[in-house]
């Protein structure tokens, strides 16, 4: 008898805790702003001590995150189980410190986006505080083939499919006269991409715009979206490329670390991205056009 009782609470044991574990997640999917350690422990009724073992546990595996505040939050792999959404919301609240960040750097506009389709769409976009400046909205949609956002993204998509069958849909049109108009152009472009480690967007786009993007990678090594810098050209100069390369490549490694990506690909630091551009990315650019922007 005394057997049995002790098979009894070994058994259950295993399952207090798990219920205590979806009682911490459930809370934390109510509460999307992210909530403190102590919020968490009063909400829940757990011990402290308890409940910030089993948020240290969650946040280092990926399935919570906390912020530079000390907010816990749901985290990446939990988005990823859950809808597209749900994803994309965390991937934004991961990304906003960085993005602040790499704006206060380049004091240029910073844009966050995915890949949907042929198209990006953009989910975060911090401006410049310039009064000249590119502009675009969270929610717009760009075609992948003449941003810098979009190229990063198309150049580490790793499923060849995927790849192919957007290939397939892209409508090319000229939007300037520098815009990539085939297949045979974009691919040539995505291969030095992917060598280089991040993507140019020389006037493509939009007259007088220059753009820098670079990929983020998840846990799995695998696309999660993309960052970009946009400005006018006379800011955003063929000089200063290794600068504004090197940032933004920082900047999408270390947002790429915090999904719980943990290699660094061969030639993404940011001596390689400073090197790359300056060795022939600068000589590359074509000359100085006409200097009037337009939204972007």
């Amino acid at each position: 008898m005394g057997m049995r009782k002790s098979i009894s609470r070994s058994k259950s044991a295993p399952v207090g805790v798990i219920g205590k574990v979806l009682r911490l997640l459930e809370l934390l999917d109510r509460s999307p702003a992210g909530l403190q350690l102590k919020e968490i422990a009063r909400e829940t009724g757990m011990n402290k001590s308890t409940v910030y073992r089993f948020l240290s546990h969650l946040d280092a595996e990926g399935y919570l995150f906390r912020d530079s505040a000390g907010l816990y939050m749901i985290g990446p792999k939990l988005a990823r189980l859950g809808s597209g959404l749900s994803f994309q919301a965390t991937l934004c609240r991961i990304c906003r410190p960085i993005l602040e960040n790499l704006r206060k750097a380049t004091d240029e506009t910073v844009n966050l986006g995915v890949l949907d389709g042929s198209e990006v769409l953009y989910l975060d976009v911090l401006e410049s505080l310039h009064t000249f400046r590119l502009v675009s909205q969270p929610g717009m949609r760009r075609p992948a083939y003449c941003t810098s956002l979009g190229k990063a993204m198309l150049a580490n998509l790793d499923d060849q499919q995927r790849r192919e069958e957007i290939y397939a849909s892209i409508q090319f049109e000229s939007r300037t006269s520098r815009t990539l108009t085939s297949i045979a152009r974009l691919k040539k472009d995505l291969a030095h991409i992917e060598k280089q480690g991040f993507s140019l967007d020389d006037e493509e786009a939009v007259v007088g715009a220059r753009c820098v993007g670079a990929a983020i990678l998840g846990a799995d090594g695998k696309l999660a979206g993309g960052i970009s810098v946009s400005g006018p050209v006379v800011r955003v100069s063929r000089e200063r490329l290794p600068f504004f390369a090197a940032e933004v490549s920082k900047a999408a490694r270390e947002i790429s670390w915090r999904l719980g990506y943990q290699a660094l690909p061969p030639g993404r630091d940011e001596g390689e991205s400073r090197k790359a551009v300056t060795s022939r990315g600068a000589q590359s650019l074509p000359g100085p056009a006409s200097r009037k922007t337009a939204p972007r």
